[in-house]
C-alpha cells in the first residue's frame, strides 16, 4: 500500500511520507530532512491514531476495487429486470395477425379455382397439371381484408414460361370454415403477364406491357399497381410504371439475336 512503508530513490519514507538519509528513526521519533525529532506520549498517540486511519481507508479501497472510489459495472440482472418494462400481452385470436391466425390450415388453391363461377372459361381450360399432380399455382397468405382468416393470393401461371395469366385474392367467408367454400372471390385481374404479392398488408398486382414484336422475356415495360381494402373491396392507391432499357437482353437489343463475329483484316486476306 503506498504510502504506508515503501521506499524511494532518495530514502526511507516514514508512516506520513517523510523520508531521512541512513536508517529508519527508532519508535518514538519520526525522522525528516536526516534530522531525528523526539516524539512524546501525546505525538505516539496522534501517531496510533493516524496509522488507525490509514488502515481503514486502506480496507474501504480495497472493498471498492481497490481504486478508492466505487467501480461502476453493469447494473445487477435483479435491478435491470425490475427497470424493464414488460412487454404487452398479445390476447389470443386478435384477427389475422395473431398466433392462432397464423396457424390456420392451408387452403387448396386449385380446388378455390375449380369451385369459383368467376373464372374465366380460358383460365379453366388451361389449369391443367404441369408435370403428375403439379397445377402452375402459387399461393400466398396473409392480412389483406383485416378478416378472422388469413386472405389467399392464387396466381395461375403458363407450365412454359411460368407467365402469368390470371391473380385472385379470396377471403374467408364469416363462419364459412377454412375449405374451399368457405372463401370468396373478392379481386381478380386476368390479363396476360399478371403476378399478384402481399406487402404490409397492400395488394400489389404487377402487369408486364409488351410492345409489337417483344419476346417474352423482354417486355417493354411493367406496370405496378397497389390495392387496398375498403372495407367491401380494394381500391387503386399508387400506380407506378417502368420502361425498360432496349439495349439489354439476348444478343443486345432484345432481339434474341446472336450478332456474327466480324472477323479482323489479317484472318481476312
Amino acid at each position: 500500500m503506498r504510502g504506508l512503508d515503501d521506499g524511494d530513490a532518495d530514502g526511507v519514507r516514514t508512516p506520513f511520507g517523510g523520508t531521512g538519509g541512513g536508517a529508519p528513526a527508532g519508535p518514538g521519533s519520526v525522522s525528516g530532512g536526516g534530522a531525528a525529532r523526539t516524539a512524546g506520549p501525546k505525538a505516539a498517540g496522534v501517531t496510533a491514531m493516524a496509522g488507525l486511519a490509514a488502515l481503514g481507508l486502506f480496507v474501504a479501497a480495497c472493498s471498492t476495487g481497490g481504486t478508492g472510489s466505487r467501480d461502476e459495472g453493469a447494473a445487477r440482472a435483479e435491478a435491470t429486470a425490475a427497470a424493464a418494462p414488460t412487454p404487452p400481452a398479445t390476447s389470443p385470436g386478435s384477427g389475422a395477425g395473431s398466433d392462432a391466425a397464423k396457424a390456420a390450415p392451408r387452403v387448396d388453391p386449385v380446388a378455390l379455382l375449380k369451385g369459383d363461377p368467376k373464372i374465366g372459361a380460358r383460365v379453366k381450360a388451361d389449369l391443367k397439371p404441369c408435370v403428375a399432380d403439379a397445377y402452375p399455382v402459387d399461393a400466398s397468405y396473409g392480412n389483406l381484408t383485416d378478416g378472422s382468416v388469413p386472405d389467399v393470393v392464387v396466381n395461375v401461371m403458363t407450365c412454359g414460361d411460368a407467365v402469368g395469366i390470371g391473380t385472385y385474392v379470396y377471403r374467408g367467408k364469416s363462419g364459412g370454415g377454412t375449405g374451399a367454400d368457405g372463401y370468396e372471390n373478392v379481386f381478380m385481374a386476368e390479363d396476360a403477364a399478371v403476378f399478384g404479392t402481399i406487402d404490409r398488408g397492400d395488394l400489389i398486382v404487377t402487369k408486364q406491357v409488351y410492345a409489337e414484336g417483344d419476346p417474352v422475356a423482354y417486355p417493354s415495360g411493367e406496370d405496378i399497381i397497389t390495392y387496398r381494402w375498403s372495407g367491401k373491396r380494394f381500391t387503386q392507391h399508387d400506380w407506378v410504371h417502368n420502361d425498360y432499357s432496349r439495349g439489354v437482353g439476348e444478343g443486345g437489343g432484345g432481339t434474341g439475336e446472336v450478332p456474327e463475329p466480324v472477323p479482323s483484316p489479317s484472318a481476312a486476306g
